[in-house]
């Protein structure tokens, strides 16, 4: 005997899986063909709209995680906060889809963006606010064990929680690197160290960490090769 199929939630769609996931709304938020300047219009706003997605999750894991810490639960923050890390992990990896996207073709759709930039994106506005919080709420969390974190062991809670925030803030790092070359092969920006120019604003960023006292300071031999590695990723 064939299972009634027909949809049960509330909401618009022919199914509950179009109800639930709200489809119809999701597919109809990209310009229509007869909108776009250029086919690949799709593509941008596809990447684009989808890590704002992504952004959304890893903003509330690691809001999340904050909770956590100010509750002295820092192994369930470490956890939260490692979902965040893929989230972000994630936004990286599509990145790469831009690979599709020429600079040629990428100037003829620009005017339909307008003034828009990557830098007014809501999604790592909330990331970057809820990351700061955590930085504060670890600070005080590890003031009140009243002792200093390399003497803790590296299976202690807190110290499995500094080294999930030093995992994510490598992963933010691998992000910022992989926009910068973005940046520079589709965007058209020159790398020409003209102050307030889109790429010298996102090359500062580069080793701007969160929580720079969870990093090691690399020796001077080992900056360059690291540089290296971030332009081979992107």
């Amino acid at each position: 005997m064939k299972r009634d199929q027909s949809p049960v939630l509330p909401g618009d769609g022919t199914t509950d899986y179009a109800r639930y996931m709200r489809t119809d709304e999701l597919l109809d938020l990209q310009r229509r063909p007869e909108e776009m300047l250029h086919r690949d219009e799709l593509l941008f706003q596809v990447v684009h709209q989808s890590a704002e997605l992504w952004l959304k999750l890893a903003e509330a894991e690691v809001t999340a995680a904050v909770a956590r810490v100010t509750a002295a639960d820092p192994a369930a923050a470490a956890a939260l906060l490692a979902r965040a890390t893929l989230a972000v992990r994630l936004v990286t990896d599509q990145l790469a889809m831009f690979r599709h996207l020429s600079p040629v073709d990428f100037q003829t759709m620009q005017p339909a963006l307008g003034n828009g930039s990557g830098a007014e994106s809501p999604g790592w506005r909330r990331v970057t606010l809820a990351s700061r919080q955590l930085g504060r709420a670890f600070a005080e969390h590890l003031g009140s064990r009243g002792g200093p974190l390399d003497g803790l062991p590296p299976t202690d809670p807190t110290r499995r929680l500094a080294d999930a925030m030093a995992a994510w803030d490598e992963q933010v790092s691998r992000w910022r690197a992989r926009h910068y070359q973005v940046a520079l092969q589709v965007g058209g920006h020159a790398a020409d160290g003209s102050p307030g120019s889109p790429a010298t604003v996102l090359a500062k960023l580069l080793e701007h960490r969160f929580f720079p006292e969870l990093r090691p300071s690399p020796p001077p031999a080992d900056r360059p090769a690291t540089a290296r590695s971030h332009t081979a990723e992107a």
